[in-house]
């Protein structure tokens, strides 16, 4: 009787410990949206749907900070000749390849989150062709996980459908509008150039109460030839900022794991 006293006991101790230490995810519109705000992670995200002009630069910078990059591409991309070099070179850098949408799809209204412009159907076969053109390059379903649906803009019910799919949303962690580096002068007002984009990164971090720990920090892999102000060139100096504060630079699988 003691013996299972003795075990019931330890056994309790062992899942409340388990879920004390679990990482602490947050979650928009059934998406994931941010990691553990109790570690000093950050997972640097890149989204293309065909431009690559900033590939030279981000590698050779991710590979001076010893850092991995998750890079999510539309089926567009993964379909591009000038993408399958691209694609081998960060595979074998070990970095995250992920899914983006087949076409590029919005698939609820700006106007009105709610108000899909799909049906399940049509959802389920843009993400299923995105991952069809994974899979020529080696990477399965189960070594891409994490899915960032394309314009970064998704609601509960896309969701659900991709949790049917065995797959979780995942998006930039809003704050310091680094999104905004695929601007171009021509917008007027939405227009950010990158030095207040860096500047912006940094004010947040010193200003939030968790910094930055726990985010997925978005930068655009390419951008139109109209922007000539690249964020991705002021990649370096950043990191180095942000290790000098004690941030590490760690994949989204590491993030989230």
């Amino acid at each position: 009787m003691i013996i299972l006293l003795i075990v019931s006991l330890l056994s309790a101790y062992s899942c409340f410990h388990k879920k004390e230490n679990a990482k602490k995810i947050e979650y928009m519109f059934g998406g994931i949206v941010r990691g553990d705000r109790n570690e000093k992670k950050i997972a640097m995200v890149f989204t293309s749907d065909g431009y690559d002009d900033g590939y030279e630069t981000i590698r050779a910078t991710l590979k001076k900070h010893n850092a991995k990059g998750s890079f999510f591409f539309t089926g567009n991309a993964y379909r591009m000749n000038k993408f399958k070099t691209i694609i081998d070179e960060l595979k074998n850098d070990g970095h995250y390849l992920g899914a983006h949408s087949d076409k590029h799809l919005l698939y609820c209204s700006w106007e009105k989150r709610d108000s899909l412009l799909v049906t399940k159907n049509e959802y389920v076969a843009d993400v299923e062709n995105n991952y069809i053109e994974m899979q020529k390059f080696g990477i399965a379903k189960t070594d891409a996980p994490y899915y960032l649906p394309a314009f970064e803009y998704y609601n509960d019910t896309i969701s659900a459908w991709t949790r049917e799919l065995g797959l979780h949303i995942v998006n930039f962690t809003g704050g310091t509008g680094s999104n905004a580096d695929y601007t171009v002068p021509g917008m007027g007002e939405k227009y950010r150039d990158s030095k207040t984009i860096y500047s912006n990164i940094l004010k947040y971090e010193n200003e939030s109460p968790d910094g930055l720990n726990g985010f997925m920090l978005l930068i655009h892999f390419g951008v139109d030839v109209e922007r000539t102000d690249k964020l991705y060139n002021l990649m370096d100096n950043l990191m180095t900022d942000l290790e000098n504060k004690g941030y590490s630079f760690v994949s989204i699988t590491e993030l989230l794991k």
